[in-house]
Parts: structure tokens; C-alpha cells; sequence
């Protein structure tokens, strides 16, 4: 089948360069200035479908473009869940319903799946073919499972030919089916070949974690369950990890970011995400007001996240990180892109941070700022060009 497009998309979607010290007043009290910010293209919507994974690999790869010095391009998200949905599906049939399935996804499945089967433009696929203005995936991701459970159970004793073409016959009725050639000015490709023709090397991308169960400067298979794969992550002491994203910025890079985001602190409302100390309670043990005063658990730690402006911050080590993750405290929630380094009217460090949750409704069109603190404790995992690696740590992964 053959599509024919005209240019992918008016420069006019790139966000540019925010070198300039923009300030960024929040309803909250904080004021955030902009110190530098990579080149990044629109804010998108993934809407009512668990694919973050999908829509922060695609924008890095967007970025990567532009910082070879390419156009800005608009990427289809749903051609890569759709290719993840396959592979996906090949590893459930083939470990008898023992490996997940879910429309999550790890850092490494963007350039994985280009990498296998390349990429084409959102006009050639958008992946919206079921009566809904945007992505909608609850009945799509019911059917699937429920098909191939029902094949698993292997009714016939052993499989047939048919299944995973019935598999693809799902995901034609609700994605669309994916052309074998597409037009884009004026030049005729193939995923494959267009994939080629970008200024981005799949390859080039290294994933990154930090904890002290495994030793470091070896890679490890991260035990989460959206690493449905089973690939292997570097593992770096926290200071490096926190060097790597702040060297990947200042040379205009993006990181893909990884992380939990349940934590009361995250305030996506009012773009900003910290981790405040616990408040000092005064002991009212015998007074009057203690027959009166007896606040639950969860609205002590409501009061305690109830602030306006910057907040004194908890300090976070390997250890204090590493009890997060074993208590399951901090989990894989989210997938965002590191995309700059900002500061507060204190001087405070954060990262300013693109998300994929639209750009209405929202204080700074899609965008909020993490603080350090945060970064340290809730980060699950990043993923970063290897050029950016500072050669310090380079040099000691070989």
C-alpha cells in the first residue's frame, strides 16, 4: 500500500533554544528561570493509553534530529506500540503466557523497534481507527489479552498457523494497517529506509540506573515488569548518574527520563515535582487541644505537601534510594524527557522536565520543573546518548 504525504511538519513546532534566562512564575510561589533547554518539538497527547514509554522515546529521537542538525519532524508513536505489541505478543505465546503483557514499556523500546523495523511519519500512520478524537487503548489492550490468553491455552493441543495473523488483524482495526510504502517529499520509503534517512543512530543509546543491590560499573537487568525484555542496564554510582544528565544538557542533549511520579510532591498542576522534609509535629501529649486534635496519617502527610514556593528537601543517598525501591516505594510509574536546567528565585537547581499529558490546562504548556532532590530519589532509570556520557564514567564502564 502507498501513501503520499507532503512535508512532515513547519519549523514552526520547534520549541528552540531557552538559553535566554526566561523566567517561569508558578501559582505555588515558585519562580523558575530557564538556564539552558535543548531544542524540543511539540507537546504531545497520549491521552487514555498507558504508551508514556512510546511518546518520551519518540520525542527524544524527535530532538535527536534536530540537534544533527535535521528538520522537525512529527513521528508516529502508534507504528512503535504497534511493532511492540507484536514482539510482545511472540514472547507470550512462546513462554506460555508467562511474561508480560501490558501497554507498558521500558526506555529501550523506541530504538529497539526502529532499530528492527523503523519509523514513519505521524501523517502516514496516527494510529486512530476505532471512532475516538485521540488515543483511547482500554478496549484495544481487553481484546488483545483476551485473545491471546485464549490462544495460550492451546485449544487444538498445538498451535495454529492463523494466530498471529489474527493477532495483526486486532491491531489493523484499531491502529491501522501499516503501509509498505509511503511518499515524503517526493521520495518514496519504506519504514526501514526512512528510519535510515533520519540523522539518529538507534544504537547509539545507552541505558542507565543507580542501586546498590547490584555492583556498579557492570550491567544488570532491571527487575521491573515494563522491562518485558530483559535488557541490561549500567549501573553507575548516583553522583555519576546525576553528572550524566547534567553533561548530556549542557552539550545540548535530551535524557529520556524514566520515574515515579505517585509521590504527593509531584504536582503536575502546578509544574512542579519536590521532595520536602517532614514537617516537625509538637508534641500535645496531655494538653487540652490533644482531646481535639487528631489528624490521620494521610492528612499529616497532606499538610506536610501543602506548600507555597521552595521547600526545604529531603536528603537522598544510595541507601536512602535503595530502601525506595526494595520497600516498592518508588516504582516504575512514568516516562518524561529531561529536556533543560532551570533555577528558583533561591538559586535551587532543577530540571525541567517535558511530559506527554497535552499542553492545555497547564501552567507551563506541557512542561514542569523536578528538583534535584526529587531527581535523586524517584528516578527508575534514564537513557542517553552515549556521546554525552562525561568520559570520566565513560572510561570506567570500558
Amino acid at each position: 500500500m502507498k501513501k503520499v504525504i507532503g512535508s512532515v511538519l513547519l519549523a514552526s513546532l520547534v520549541c528552540g533554544f531557552a538559553n535566554a534566562q526566561e523566567e517561569k512564575k508558578d501559582t505555588t510561589g515558585f519562580i523558575f528561570t530557564d538556564v539552558k533547554v535543548a531544542p524540543t518539538t511539540s507537546v504531545k497527547n497520549q491521552n487514555k493509553s498507558g504508551t508514556c514509554w512510546c511518546f518520551s522515546g519518540v520525542s527524544q529521537v524527535e530532538e535527536d534530529i534536530l540537534r544533527n542538525g535535521g528538520k522537525p519532524l512529527d513521528l508516529s508513536e502508534m507504528y512503535i506500540v504497534r511493532q511492540c505489541y507484536l514482539d510482545k505478543a511472540d514472547r507470550f505465546i512462546r513462554m506460555g503466557g508467562q511474561s508480560n503483557f501490558s501497554p507498558g514499556g521500558s526506555i529501550l523500546d523506541v530504538p529497539l523497534m526502529i532499530e528492527q523495523y523503523g519509523i514513519v511519519p505521524e501523517e502516514v500512520y496516527h494510529g486512530v481507527e476505532y471512532g475516538e478524537d485521540g488515543h483511547v487503548h482500554a478496549e484495544l489492550q481487553a481484546v488483545l489479552e483476551a485473545y491471546l490468553n485464549a490462544v495460550n491455552k492451546h485449544p487444538n493441543r498445538r498451535l495454529s498457523t492463523a494466530w498471529r495473523k489474527g493477532f495483526e488483524g486486532i491491531l489493523d482495526a484499531y491502529l491501522g494497517e501499516v503501509p509498505e510504502t509511503f511518499v515524503v517529499d517526493g521520495k518514496t520509503y519504506t519504514p526501514q529506509s526512512y528510519a535510515k534517512s533520519l540523522a539518529y543512530n538507534p544504537s547509539e543509546f545507552v541505558p542507565f540506573t543507580s542501586f546498590t543491590h547490584h555492583p556498579y560499573y557492570t550491567p544488570f537487568v532491571l527487575e521491573v515488569a515494563d522491562n518485558w525484555f530483559a535488557a541490561p542496564y549500567q549501573n553507575v554510582p548516583l553522583d555519576e548518574l546525576k553528572a550524566i544528565v547534567d553533561n548530556a544538557i549542557d552539550g545540548g542533549y535530551t535524557v529520556l527520563w524514566a520515574a515515579d511520579v505517585s509521590e504527593p510532591g509531584f504536582k503536575w498542576r502546578d509544574g512542579v515535582a519536590v521532595m520536602p522534609k517532614a514537617k516537625e509535629e509538637k508534641d500535645l501529649s496531655g494538653t487540652e487541644l490533644a482531646r481535639w486534635v487528631k489528624l490521620t496519617d494521610a492528612e499529616k502527610k497532606r499538610d506536610q505537601y501543602n506548600f507555597n514556593g521552595p521547600v526545604d528537601e529531603i536528603t537522598v543517598t544510595p541507601e536512602s534510594r535503595q530502601e525506595g525501591f526494595d520497600r516498592f516505594e518508588t516504582t516504575d510509574d512514568h516516562g518524561m524527557v529531561i529536556v533543560g536546567r532551570a533555577t528558583d528565585q533561591n538559586g535551587k537547581n532543577y530540571y525541567k522536565v517535558k511530559n506527554s499529558w497535552d499542553d492545555k490546562n497547564h501552567k507551563y504548556n506541557g512542561f514542569f520543573y523536578v528538583s534535584e532532590p526529587y531527581f535523586l530519589a524517584k528516578t527508575m532509570s534514564i537513557l542517553v546518548n552515549k556521546n554525552a556520557v562525561p568520559a570520566s564514567v565513560a572510561k570506567k564502564l570500558k
